[in-house]
């Protein structure tokens, strides 16, 4: 039995939305330099020097490469083998107040109806997973209010099929225009019930590969080419790539109802994974 105390989950919290917010991940990164080289408008082309460039200087001088910091959502998976010594809330709620203290992020969270701040970016939204293993793993996601409140989720009928899924991420892709900061990322979660679907599209912001379902892929490619057809472009100006990947998760739903929901991330897609 694995055991895990108050402080190294705190620390580990701490330095993953250190690593999340100021620096682009490989992958990320990569995809963004590829959908440079394949624009042609010298807009379009400056528009991604200018994101490249924010990166680079983020990463070289260990800043947030965003000023809107985001809200964190935390994906827990816990191992059976594991032994918390701690609450596992308040250990990630204290990483997080550690890390908007000691980094100077911004702090974005406040109370629903008074709008009053909390003042320390907590509390974090946490999703728990129980898992074979003796490994304690969170991935991070702070998440900024211009691409969150650009999702959607629709319930639609069974009998919309694929193209009714396509259409309505196509339209909520349109209807968010640059306001997200395209070239985005999106997260389709499809099945489930209403509160499930948003959740799984969520979570597939933070896959970085096409899923094994063969149809769910060719789904996930669809989405892209048709998204990509839109012209939005980075940044909302005009160009090739409205985004640059497309991640779906499902999940049995009721033979009445076919949840859909879309979380669009913007070019960033911040998210980073600590283990314990």
């Amino acid at each position: 039995m694995k055991e895990i105390q108050f402080e190294q989950i705190k620390e580990a919290v701490s330095n993953g939305l250190h690593k999340a917010c100021c620096s682009l991940s490989c992958s990320v990164l990569n995809k963004i330099k590829e959908a440079r080289s394949l624009e042609t408008s010298p807009l379009a082309e400056a528009t991604f020097d200018q994101i490249i460039e924010n990166a680079e200087i983020a990463n070289e001088e260990s800043l947030p490469m965003c000023q809107d910091t985001g809200i964190i959502t935390c994906f827990v998976e816990i191992g059976y083998d594991v032994h918390l010594n701690c609450d596992l809330y308040e250990s990630i709620n204290e990483g997080v107040r550690d890390a908007y203290d000691r980094y100077y992020f911004r702090k974005s969270v406040a109370n629903p109806l008074s709008r009053i701040n909390t003042k320390d970016n907590t509390p974090a939204i946490v999703h728990v997973k129980m898992v074979s293993g003796d490994k304690l793993k969170i991935m991070l996601v702070p998440k900024g209010a211009g691409s969150e409140n650009m999702s959607k989720l629709k319930m639609l009928n069974p009998t919309d099929g694929k193209k009714g899924i396509v259409d309505f991420v196509v339209s909520a892709v349109k209807e968010a225009d640059g306001r997200p900061c395209p070239p985005i990322y999106l997260g389709i979660g499809i099945g489930g019930n209403f509160e499930t679907a948003p959740k799984m599209a969520k979570e597939a912001l933070a896959r970085t590969s096409r899923s094994e379902d063969k149809e769910i892929a060719e789904l996930e490619e669809l989405i892209l080419k048709e998204v990509n057809k839109t012209g939005i472009g980075p940044m909302g100006l005009g160009g090739k790539t409205t985004c640059l990947d497309v991640f779906i998760n499902t999940y049995p739903c009721h033979i009445a109802s076919m949840p859909v929901a879309v979380n669009i991330q913007c070019h960033a897609n911040r998210h980073v994974e600590v283990v314990l």
